[in-house]
């Protein structure tokens, strides 16, 4: 089709592939109607890119290949895979078992995603490579999640992306939002004429011309095939306008009526061809033998201009194809896969032949419901989660038990879930709940529901849902109902405030009756033994517990954890709860290593996110800038929900009232849209952190007070220090007694340097005389014997602002200078600023703090920047950070520029900030 009128587009292309061509990789979404020359633009890209010296991968979604993971992306992959050998070795083996080549545990979708980047930036090293996606609207999820995230990812690659996306109107795939996109609109009514010109070889009525170019508005397609539809005299004499239709369904209407008039047995062999997308020929002509068509049936069809055969089948348009199913009468449908199945080798292919045979059977037929089954469980297996529901989902309604359809429909449930496909989830679990089922199965059904409803909702009536599954489920699966119950306190913690209707109090009355662990203990099953214990007898009482769930999963081997590490973070977070300040950043360095080396997307942002906070209670304030960085990037590349804790928290530190201000707002917003209770508790503190850096006592006060939980929560522990800090030096003197109290008392029972030393220096907050000053020192003391480095330079402060109001000027110099020192290099700017005003008030002025080495850098650059510096490959930095061994070659010339060095060795040598060393 010719690219009439699309000046803009042409130059779009043209710009992707030069920068393709000087090592800029970029992405291109074209999106528009059917028929309105998305496969021109892209056939357009390929011929630029034939003559540029490109090489070429393709790739074709088609609607009924949604069923089959990764089958869109091996399409595009499989002529590559000579080059996989060059890939690490999990990425070799996440792309063997993705796509059934070897057996192994079930990849995460986005290990897929880094070998599949890996993959195509080791082709485009030979030459530049061009891949083009047609109908992306139809790819199978997993294939359109891992080639969104590949889009998202490339940078330095001399390789460019092209997806072909119908209308969103018209398709439920979301994942490539958000990246480039071209819209391609009707052509104006001159190209139209010219193209209508160029398509009808004889004269054209002129009343005739201007009535098919209304009713095209602008299609090409429409141009091109409406007057092909139409008799010859009625092109000379008048052309009627349609019914009130969309154009694709008029030119979908026109091929039906074109492939309606061929000879039967060629309807039949043209309808085998739709019914099998693959485009296998032999498997075309063998299907057709077994329902007697000769091959030379085929014929009328390619002289109609609807398909060509060639060394794959061929369609003109993909509304040929689904014109020419949706024509045919449902036992022709059933006969054309019939035939297909017949000619499948069930050895090559079982989950295609077992799909085919779905659709040839009239009726229930417990034999291929069984089959649909046995595919769902290898689509599991190689990390289709969405494949695996919709064979569940097919096999259920193709069951003639009742029992075993609705276990079957729980199945598939369970894994339209774990898909994020929620609502038809809901619809299979109404068929399951139809029954018969077991009382396990029902304990299952409600599970499914509650975690359905925590999808959606984040609603405070999930933790009853999870505990009414835990009991169902008591008797019959201990291991089960103890997870399920651990899972109501996880989102009882996130959902509500403490006290709540059905919150964390229920759920530890609840879960003391929970079933005995069905073996030796497992670190879970600690964990969840203390929260009883922690929530039902207070704090003292459940630290022992606690501390020691929290050693079990410290010293958990990794293959044991490396399966199933969804617990880890509630024990990082428990260890934050015990001042562990050891555990704390030994459980996030674990959580993050663990979802790095199992390349799981979905729970790298909130690990990285959690490190990132800790890190700078810890004054590694640079390195969480990098992380958090990364969680940004991450959570883009991924399409995930922004986590905003991380930034807003160190906004927050460094002093920045700008940016935490705002991202406080939006922290805000988007915690009370999905109900995190907990979230919102962590914005407050964040701003109650911002205020008391900038002497804001009064604005520090109101939003400790916002951020204030009862005493049973343990997660209060961290804003106490800061609420007794706003309430000191507010003026309310009470309030911050009472506060002391409280963490006094956690903190003899944590016995934990960090908890000893934050309770001495709020001690020190609101006394006077002597006893000040000696709960000052012992604060210092104790906080220099743990690594939360952040909070000791803070005490520094506070000592030198006592000291110099209480007239000791010299002594006042000493710790304010430490502090400013200290507070300056690990740029926590607000708390460095009070620590400067302080300093000048004593008589001194603070030195300057010259510009550090690593100032010039982005943290992203910090990043590569400190990793390289480790000795770590441009591959290995790559696979670590979800990008190119290309890419992070680019990103080491910005370095060696801005730092004004040549080589790694030197880069080692700068001793950059959080390096052995520095």
């Amino acid at each position: 089709m010719e690219l009439l009128g699309r000046h803009t587009e042409r130059e779009a292309v043209k710009q992707l592939l030069v920068r393709a061509q000087s090592g800029h990789s970029a992405a291109l979404v074209v999106r528009g109607e059917a028929g309105i020359g998305k496969t021109a633009l892209l056939e357009h890209a390929r011929d630029i890119a034939s003559g540029s010296g490109f090489r070429m991968a393709t790739s074709v979604g088609v609607e009924s290949e949604t069923n089959f993971a990764f089958a869109g992306l091996h399409q595009l992959a499989e002529p590559l895979l000579d080059r996989a050998g060059a890939l690490p070795e999990p990425q070799q083996a996440a792309l063997g078992v993705a796509f059934g080549r070897q057996a192994g545990m079930a990849p995460d979708c986005f290990l897929v995603g880094l070998a599949t980047l890996s993959l195509l930036a080791e082709v485009a090293e030979e030459r530049p490579l061009l891949c083009l996606v047609d109908d992306a609207q139809w790819l199978d999820q997993a294939s359109a999640q891992v080639l969104a995230f590949v889009a998202r990812r490339v940078a330095a690659e001399r390789l460019a992306l092209m997806f072909a996306l119908r209308d969103p109107t018209e398709s439920d795939i979301r994942v490539f939002d958000g990246l480039p996109g071209l819209r391609l609109d009707g052509l104006g009514e001159a190209d139209a004429r010219a193209l209508l010109t160029g398509a009808v070889p004889a004269p054209l009525d002129d009343g005739v011309r201007e009535r098919i170019v209304a009713e095209a508005r602008g299609n090409p397609l429409a141009l091109l095939e409406l007057p092909r539809s139409a008799q010859p005299g009625r092109l000379a004499g008048g052309f009627e306008l349609p019914d009130a239709l969309s154009v694709p369904r008029r030119v979908e209407e026109i091929f039906q009526r074109r492939s309606g008039s061929l000879p039967a047995e060629s309807q039949l062999q043209l309808l085998i061809a739709a019914a099998e997308p693959t485009g296998d020929v032999t498997l075309l002509w063998r299907a057709g033998e077994k329902l007697g068509i000769a091959k030379e049936a085929a014929l009328p069809a390619e002289a109609a201009g609807l398909l060509e055969i060639g060394t794959r089948v061929r369609f003109r348009h993909p509304l040929v194809r689904s014109a020419v199913y949706r024509a045919a009468s449902p036992p022709d449908r059933r006969r054309a896969h019939g035939a297909l199945a017949a000619a499948i080798d069930p050895l090559v292919d079982p989950d295609r032949q077992v799909w085919h045979l779905a659709q040839a059977v009239l009726g229930p037929d417990e034999e291929v419901a069984a089959g649909l089954e046995r595919s769902a469980g290898r689509a599991r297996a190689r990390g289709g989660s969405a494949a695996a529901a919709a064979f569940l989902q097919q096999a259920a309604e193709l069951t003639p038990e009742p029992a075993d359809r609705a276990r079957r429909a729980l199945e598939a449930a369970d894994a339209k879930q774990e898909a994020g496909a929620p609502e038809a989830a809901l619809e299979l679990l109404a068929v399951a709940a139809a029954g018969p089922l077991d009382a396990r199965q029902r304990g299952r059904l409600q599970l499914v529901r509650a975690r359905i409803a925590f999808y959606l909702t984040r609603g405070s009536d999930v933790p009853g849902m999870l505990l009414d599954a835990a009991r169902t489920l008591g008797p019959l699966d201990a291991a089960l109902a103890r997870e399920t119950y651990l899972d109501a306190f996880d989102t009882a913690i996130i959902t509500g405030e403490v006290g709540h209707e059905r919150g964390v109090r229920e759920v530890a009355e609840s879960a003391k009756d929970a079933p005995a662990p069905p073996g030796p203990p497992r670190p879970a099953d600690m964990l969840l033994d203390a929260l009883v214990t922690a929530f039902l007898h207070g704090y003292e009482a459940g630290v022992p517990e606690l501390r020691r769930a929290v050693q079990a999963f410290r010293d958990q081997p990794a293959e044991e954890v490396a399966g199933n590490h969804r617990w880890l973070w509630l024990a990082s977070r428990i260890a934050l709860a015990l001042f562990d300040d050891d555990s704390v950043l030994a459980l996030a360095d674990r959580n993050v290593r663990l979802a790095r080396e199992a390349g799981a997307l979905g729970v790298l942002p909130p690990a990285l996110l959690f490190q990132s906070v800790v890190l700078v209670f810890a004054g590694e304030v640079e390195h969480a800038g990098e992380l958090a960085a990364e969680e940004v990037g991450i959570t883009q590349a991924t399409g995930g929900v922004p986590l905003l804790h991380a930034q807003l928290v160190l906004a927050a530190w460094r002093g920045n009232e700008a940016e935490a201000t705002r991202l406080h707002a939006a922290s805000v917003e988007q915690a009370t849209a999905r109900g995190e209770g907990t979230a919102v508790t962590m914005a407050q503190y964040a701003l109650t952190v911002l205020h008391n850096g900038l002497g804001n006592y009064p604005a520090a006060l109101d939003a400790a007070r916002s951020a204030a939980r009862t005493d049973e929560t343990l997660y209060s522990n961290l804003n106490l220090p800061e609420l007794i800090e706003a309430a000191s030096r507010a003026g309310e003197p009470q309030r911050a007694a009472t506060a002391v109290e409280l963490l006094s008392e956690r903190a003899r029972a944590s016995r934990s340097p960090w908890a000893l030393g934050l309770a001495a220096r709020s001690q020190a907050l609101i006394s006077t005389g002597p006893g000040a000053e000696k709960h000052y020192r012992e604060a210092i003391e104790w906080l220099q014997a743990c690594r939360m480095a952040g909070h000791l330079a803070r005490t520094h402060l506070v000592y030198g602002e006592w000291l110099r109001r209480e007239g000791r000027r010299l002594d006042a110099r000493e710790q304010l200078r430490t502090a400013h020192e200290l507070l300056s290099n690990m740029g926590l700017e607000g708390f460095a600023a009070r620590a400067a005003r302080e300093l000048r008030a004593t008589g001194e002025y603070p030195r300057k703090r010259t510009a550090a080495t690593a100032d010039a850098l982005t943290a992203h650059e910090l990043h590569v920047a400190r990793l390289v510096a480790t000795g770590a490959t441009s591959q290995e930095v790559g696979a670590q950070l979800f990008l190119s061994p290309r890419t992070i070659e680019a990103h080491l010339r910005n370095i060696f520029r801005k730092l004004g060095i040549t080589s790694r060795r030197q880069l080692r040598e700068l001793n950059l900030p959080g390096m052995p060393g520095a």
